[in-house]
């Protein structure tokens, strides 16, 4: 039993939105909708074809070139941002509802967290969108006349945003938010295996009242309608947050049209435990970041780094931690942590956690998944060297690797032995050694003494594998738009 009403767990409609209606794919295609933590059907989505991706890009750039967005000012788009986020904030429980049953993951989280921050992500553009400008230059005259030189910020155009199945509405405010508040029109097409809150979401853009045209959806397959998105030629920009091998993929394409891209392509994230450090704040927040979402979650701080010196006691204590999740209904009001995904997401954790045994990794506790109808697996947890690929590829689940070290050299150079750079956290009570960190991690983030979601003011952004360009904060803004020189002669 949910306690919810029946207005919370309303299902969204199963159609595309393409030039301010609804409707069916062109093939009438649908696919099925599969609860994860019961293995049952929950409905259908649309399937789109790559001419109802055709039709998507086509609507968004008359709207960009000609229709009412390219004539609104930025102080008018802020009020439409302005009123979405209080949309989201009025749907916050639907919302979190669709997620808890799309993903499986616990409702609290979404509730309490990712819900909240997505409105909070549309309130923070919305304050930028009438501040976007540009620059003047004192040059000298050019030829005895006088030279007056400025720059224009302006928005890219036509931006396809490429969103995840693990933070749907989190992530899709992460690119609709900077993208709209510069100016820009919209597809957006979710991931297939999550689509719900994302199509909800898509509703409330439609209420708050942007005219028809300036977002569009198209569900369905990265195979089909992601990849007529990424090679449409009215694409200005392509905003993609998954894999690192479908991000090279993206990047490839886009490369051959000088399309502009942002990627954001997972994680690898040490914990750096410190000798120093007070465990009774380390072992809750290590265990959150390893298991939130199932441990689907790009920034899951999966490789837990610790100094030697007290390597059995956080052992012992997150062993311990990871053992007293309950893990379960995502309704239940004492479920710590849900399912996986998907049958797919399950057989590739389970795959992982074989290969650490193959390898020599020594199984602390889990390992294996839960006997009962859905996708659950146990939390797991290893003591390994970083040389496993248990530590160095990504999991995407409730899987951690404790790895020790002797001194701060040795721990950066593990932390930084990786091919990702997303995030890092530091656990220490000493702020020089958290500052030293801090300046040699490579990551494009690092925490200290805590781990969460990040700031829509800050920005966003990962080096080597974990991806390129920014989002949020005033980086993802300006990633949003492009600069033109203007010198008036007179």
């Amino acid at each position: 039993m949910t306690g919810l009403s029946e207005t919370a767990m309303r299902l969204p409609r199963a159609e595309l939105y393409i030039g301010g209606q609804w409707q069916a794919s062109t093939d009438g295609r649908v696919q099925t909708v599969i609860n994860p933590s019961s293995g049952q059907p929950l409905g259908t989505i649309s399937m789109a074809t790559a001419s109802d991706v055709s039709a998507a890009v086509n609507a968004a750039r008359a709207q960009f070139e000609t229709g009412a967005w390219s004539r609104l000012s930025g102080a008018d788009r802020g009020k439409l941002l302005w009123r979405l986020a209080d949309l989201v904030e009025a749907n916050r429980e639907n919302l979190a509802y669709l997620e808890a049953i799309d993903i499986g993951r616990p409702y609290f989280e979404p509730f309490l967290f990712e819900i909240p921050l997505a409105a909070e992500t549309f309130r923070h553009f919305a304050g930028w969108a009438d501040k976007i400008g540009g620059c003047t230059f004192d040059l000298p005259d050019l030829d005895g006349r006088q030279r007056h030189s400025y720059t224009l910020r302006q928005p890219v155009g036509v931006v396809a945003a490429i969103t995840p199945w693990n933070a749907p509405t989190m992530i899709a405010s992460w690119k609709l938010g900077p993208a709209l508040a510069a100016g820009n029109t919209v597809v957006i097409k979710p991931a297939e295996d999550a689509s719900l809150s994302t199509i909800r979401l898509v509703e409330l853009i439609e209420e708050a009242g942007f005219p028809p045209g300036v977002v569009n959806l198209v569900t369905g397959s990265g195979a089909l309608a992601g990849d007529a998105l990424v090679r449409h030629p009215g694409i200005d920009k392509i905003s993609f947050t998954g894999s690192p091998g479908v991000g090279r993929r993206i990047a490839a394409i886009a490369s051959e049209a000088l399309k502009k891209v942002t990627l954001e392509l997972g994680g690898k994230s040490p914990q750096i435990v410190c000798r120093d450090a007070d465990l009774d704040r380390v072992i809750p927040g290590a265990s959150i970041s390893l298991f939130a979402n199932q441990g689907q979650t790009c920034a899951s701080g999966s490789r837990v780094l610790v100094h030697e010196s007290i390597a059995e006691e956080v052992t012992e204590r997150l062993v311990a931690a990871a053992e007293s999740i309950v893990v379960g209904d995502p309704f239940a009001p004492e479920t710590q942590m849900g399912s996986l995904v998907s049958e797919r997401q399950l057989e590739r954790v389970s795959g992982f956690v074989l290969k650490g045994k193959a390898e020599g990794a020594h199984l602390l506790t889990g390992g294996n998944r839960i006997d009962r109808p859905g996708y659950f697996y146990a939390p797991t947890l290893f003591a390994g060297g970083n040389e496993l690929t248990i530590a160095r590829e990504e999991i995407f689940g409730p899987v951690g690797t404790i790895i020790r070290f002797r001194d701060d050299e040795e721990a950066l150079r593990l932390a930084n032995q990786t091919d990702y750079g997303l995030t890092s956290v530091v656990w220490t009570r000493d702020l020089a050694t958290a500052n030293r960190f801090a300046k040699h991690l490579r990551a494009g983030s690092v925490w200290v003494n805590a781990w969460g979601p990040p700031h829509p003011a800050l920005p966003w952004l990962g080096v080597k594998t974990s991806g390129l360009g920014q989002e949020l904060g005033r980086s993802g803004i300006l990633a949003n738009t492009v600069e033109k020189t203007v010198s008036v002669i007179s």
